[in-house]
């Protein structure tokens, strides 16, 4: 039963509110009508005098403004405590509480919501908004705006409409409405009988709604009409002058004509009537305070929001009770109305907010979802000439991202989410530059065949074109004419589209509608083909973008970032794993980690845990190899640096997964490479050993008695265990240009003999599974005798260009600040030392860091990135990077039961604690790496599941990593995440 349903008449007469009408004094009657402003942001005497207001008068209830959760509720508390009967309490949610408060996740605006999005969600955001409230202790939210906004002159509305159909905005606000009352808390419609057509602000003076009553009755009054039928309980009416209401000119919140005649006796509303805020312009400019509060009871309203006066107010009542201008039988009716809403709250049941785990109660998983998925839902397309979105061939495109106003100075969102998702230099500029500023970047961006633009800081007022100044437009203007390819990212109002003159030269257009984290992260996200674009515009922005317009994209073609519910898993996937990475660093299995769980090609989980090192290593930390020692020895630290997401592991033996085998995949396609051929036919070196026979179909299975590894650097010390000066530098020359670790360079014959002692080095005795590295050592070679090209080089070119992965390479520090590179081992044994962005595989070290067994290097997004390719059957960013065919050939068993493994794929063992998980299914597959790397790929369940740790840090000895059976614990998280 809600507040607007006839049943509600049971709460008037009830024991409990008659009880309380019979000990309320007529001038707490007159009190409960009364609902002042309260901040949990301001100073002790702030709060002192709203105590007061309650403690010697009895106010009715509060309106809670800015401020924090956790301040706002232990207020509350004493608020509560002090007032003899419960104090009814409300905010403007109108996107939430988030719109209030900071620390609380934030629901998009009402207009980027108008264009036919999914109503269902809707209605999710009203029960989600109504469970934030009742965990702060508040029971009405002032919200949803169903004002029809057909101006787009309008300086107060505006945004926080739905839009300018009425029929939309009524079935929008009606399941936000719901969605809000079944939770149990009351909405309450605004701003009756319509604010969307005025060019005033009733916050500064009083608006005049010039229109007639037939276009009232068409376009402003439809939607609250449509919510009373639905049950609404609160009615908010506006401070606005409606000639065609009331011939009486003043506000419509002192109308009886409007208020009683029109909305209670006319259209039938049963719920609470509540003034607009008593404090504005728009009614304070007409009548002083008390008085206004005495028309505004004498009207028909039953509660008076923010009296600018209170204690004056009350007397003022009292005395127009005396004098016969209002009865006290009204007064009466208006507290009974108060008291049974607060019975229907719950209040006759009252009982303190917890303060425990508010922060993390208030921004659950499933709000933080509905938040995302709606503003996804809102990005529209408005321009995409030749189909420019989503971005093809990245490997082409030399792409700039340039942010237009706001006052951010780190890098933006939009411009973090670019970067995931390809390499990008990163421009901003003010909204109002200097001639000289233009000038200096029209230069630095001539490089660049696509600039990604992205409007930010951008106004809500008509008066100040909605941020779009005349230096943006000559910008843009001279960027679309000098630049190949210009997307416009706008994060404001839909309004402010119209604003930007060149707008159809660009080459295409994304309306934001607002500047939040998710809203710039989608907007990325849309142009690189992560999410699709589907929105609809929900008001007239011009003659060629009409309500309705939007053009659609596919989504799902590069990795998309969301939420575990946007795929059907289980919200609490993150704290689950959180406990589990908790676990392992409290174990100190690892330093720290990075985590990514993605299904279907959505990222529903991407995490930094930890820090790089453990105390008391640094990137200097016995970094003098056995030829020069440490000019000061190791540096101590307290504070290590934490991992960020952008950071660099040593992948390890994932290099055979993530080089090696896509490269092979690429010269199979090619007809350069089988597995059904020999060594001996790629590799001449091979011919006339014991290995030219083998095929590599049992090679890549690692079936082909290859030995496990060889340690060919023990051949290169001393007897006392010294690098030998003949084959060690400790600078580079041309003689020794591998660097084998920090301050120490390898001779460069060393490749020659490493290869010669794969050849010479014997099969292992008995046939059978025995994972090797040997083969992967050589493949380098192949690509290059059968390209032309470096290993690297090819795999940039074929691989990780096209994928936009721009972490995966060889030797990072040529590419990377050593901040950004996790350190590995301490390697005491070879080259004496901690390793810190050289290769921690010794035989790699040999090899400059160069080799396709180990030496690869690459963050976890990016390992996702080709997983996902595998997952999706070579297929990524609209390119077939690798025939289906050859991959499915790859990824399955190839010689099951008696060896589990694909070809260079691993797949699940007899003991699934060992690589994958007991969930996981059969033809799933990945593979390990020794440094504590780890990806998994499970078709059955769509998942794509990468863990990095340096779990060798500080020694290789530390096996807690396998022993708590972390990577297999991580899938099996995921896999027990996707709904049944």
């Amino acid at each position: 039963m809600q507040p607007g349903d006839p049943a509600f008449i049971q709460y008037l007469h009830s024991p409990w509110v008659d009880s309380l009408m019979r000990v309320l004094t007529p001038n707490q009657r007159a009190a409960q009508l009364f609902m002042v402003a309260a901040y949990s942001n301001r100073k002790r005497i702030d709060e002192d005098s709203i105590s007061a207001l309650i403690q010697q008068y009895g106010i009715g209830g509060l309106i809670f403004f800015q401020g924090g959760p956790g301040r706002q509720a232990r207020l509350l508390n004493r608020y509560q405590s002090q007032s003899r009967v419960p104090l009814l309490v409300a905010m403007d949610g109108e996107w939430g509480v988030g719109m209030r408060l900071d620390s609380v996740v934030k629901f998009p605006y009402q207009m980027s919501l108008g264009g036919d999005v999914d109503t269902t969600l809707l209605y999710d955001m009203g029960t989600e908004v109504a469970r934030q409230f009742r965990r702060l202790g508040m029971h009405v939210n002032f919200a949803p705006v169903v004002d029809v906004n057909n101006n787009a002159a309008n300086p107060v509305i505006g945004f926080r409409s739905w839009g300018e159909n009425a029929a939309a905005v009524a079935r929008d606000g009606r399941q936000y409405m719901r969605g809000m009352q079944d939770a149990g808390i009351l909405a309450v419609a605004k701003h009756f009988p319509g604010h969307g057509d005025v060019d005033a602000d009733s916050h500064l003076a009083l608006p005049t709604v010039r229109v007639d009553r037939r276009r009232l009755d068409t376009l402003e009054l439809p939607p609250f009409r449509s919510l009373i039928a639905g049950g609404l309980g609160g009615m908010m009416v506006a401070h606005l002058n409606v000639p065609a209401l009331d011939a009486v000119p003043g506000p419509s919140t002192l109308s009886r004509p409007i208020v009683t005649d029109l909305l209670r006796d006319k259209m039938g509303f049963k719920g609470l009537i509540f003034t607009d805020a008593m404090n504005m312009k728009g009614v304070i400019s007409m009548y002083p305070p008390g008085e206004a509060d005495v028309r505004a009871l004498m009207a028909g309203n039953d509660i008076l929001e923010f009296s600018k006066n209170v204690p004056l107010a009350i007397q003022m009542v009292r005395a127009a009770v005396d004098s016969g201008r209002i009865s006290q039988r009204e007064i009466d009716e208006h507290c009974r109305r108060v008291l049974a809403l607060k019975q229907w709250a719950g209040l006759h049941r009252y009982r303190p907010i917890e303060t425990k785990n508010l922060i993390q109660d208030l921004n659950q998983p499933h709000a933080q979802y509905l938040s995302h998925r709606l503003t996804e839902l809102s990005m529209t397309l408005l321009r995409n000439q030749k189909n420019l979105l989503p971005l093809q061939r990245l490997d082409t495109l030399r792409i700039a991202t340039l942010v237009i106003g706001g006052t951010a100075r780190d890098t933006t969102d939009f411009q973090k989410t670019v970067a995931d998702y390809a390499p990008a230099a990163h421009f901003r500029i003010a909204a109002t530059p200097t001639l000289d500023e233009l000038t200096r970047l029209r230069d630095a961006l001539k490089p660049y065949n696509t600039v990604l633009v992205a409007l930010q800081g951008l106004g809500r007022l008509p008066a100040t074109s909605f941020g779009i100044t005349a230096e943006t437009n000559l910008l843009l203007r001279e960027l679309v004419s000098q630049t190949q390819q210009v997307v416009l990212s706008v994060f404001g109002s839909a309004y402010a589209v119209a604003r930007v003159r060149d707008l159809d030269r660009a080459g295409a257009v994304v309306l934001a509608y607002q500047e939040s984290k998710d809203a710039q992260s989608l907007a990325a996200q849309v142009i690189f083909g992560g999410s699709a674009a589907s929105g609809k515009l929900p008001v007239t922005v011009s003659d060629r973008y009409p309500r309705g317009f939007g053009l659609r994209t596919s989504g799902s073609t590069r990795l998309r970032y969301a939420h575990p519910e946007t795929v059907g898993m289980d919200g609490r996937l993150e704290a689950r794993v959180d406990s589990l990475v908790g676990q392992a660093l409290a174990a100190q299995a690892f330093p720290g980690a990075q985590v990514v769980i993605a299904r279907r090609g959505t990222v529903v989980l991407r995490k930094s845990y930890g820090s790089q090192t453990y105390a008391g290593f640094t990137a200097a930390a016995g970094s003098g190899s056995k030829f020069r020692e440490p000019a000061s020895g190791p540096k101590e630290v307290s504070v290590p640096r934490p991992v960020q997401d952008g950071d660099i592991y040593d992948l390890a033996s994932l290099t055979k997964l993530m080089a090696s085998t896509p490269a092979l995949l690429r010269l199979q396609e090619q007809g350069k490479f089988s597995p059904d051929s020999t060594m001996g036919n790629y590799f001449p070196f091979l011919r006339g050993t014991n290995k030219e026979g083998l095929k590599m179909r049992d090679v890549l299975a690692h079936q082909a008695r290859l030995k496990a590894w060889i340690p060919f650097w023990k051949e290169l010390t001393n007897k006392k265990g010294k690098l030998r000066r003949r084959y060690f530098r400790a600078d580079s020359s041309a003689r020794f240009p591998l660097q084998a670790a920090h301050e120490l360079w390898a001779r460069k014959t060393l490749p020659a003999r490493i290869y010669e002692e794969i050849g010479e080095s014997p099969l292992n005795e008995k046939p059978g599974y025995v994972y090797s590295d040997l083969s992967f050592i050589l493949y380098p070679e192949l690509v290059k005798a059968r390209t032309g090209l470096p290993f690297d080089a090819f795999l940039q070119r074929e691989v990780y260009g096209p994928l936009g992965a721009t972490t995966l390479g060889f030797r990072p520090t040529n590419r990377f600040p050593l901040a950004r590179i996790v350190p590995t081992e301490v390697d005491s044994a070879f080259r004496g030392q901690l390793l810190h962005g050289t290769v921690d595989d010794e035989g790699a070290a040999l090899l400059g860091g160069l080799s396709g067994h180990a030496g690869l290097f690459g963050n976890a997004n990016d390992v996702a990135k080709l997983a996902q390719t595998y997952a999706w059957g070579g297929r990524y960013g609209g390119q077939q990077l690798f025939s289906q065919e050859i991959l499915a050939d790859w990824t399955r068993c190839q010689f099951c039961p008696d060896n589990r493994r694909a070809l260079a794929f691993d797949r699940p063992a007899a003991n699934p604690t060992v690589n994958s998980a007991k969930g996981a299914s059969p033809g799933s597959y990945g593979h390990t790496g020794f440094t504590g790397t780890y990806f998994w790929v499970d078709p059955r369940e769509e998942l794509v599941v990468v863990l990095l740790t340096n779990r060798v840090h500080p020694s290789r000895l530390n096996n807690k990593l396998s022993e708590l059976s972390v990577r297999s614990a991580l899938l099996q998280l995921a896999i027990e995440a996707v709904s049944k």
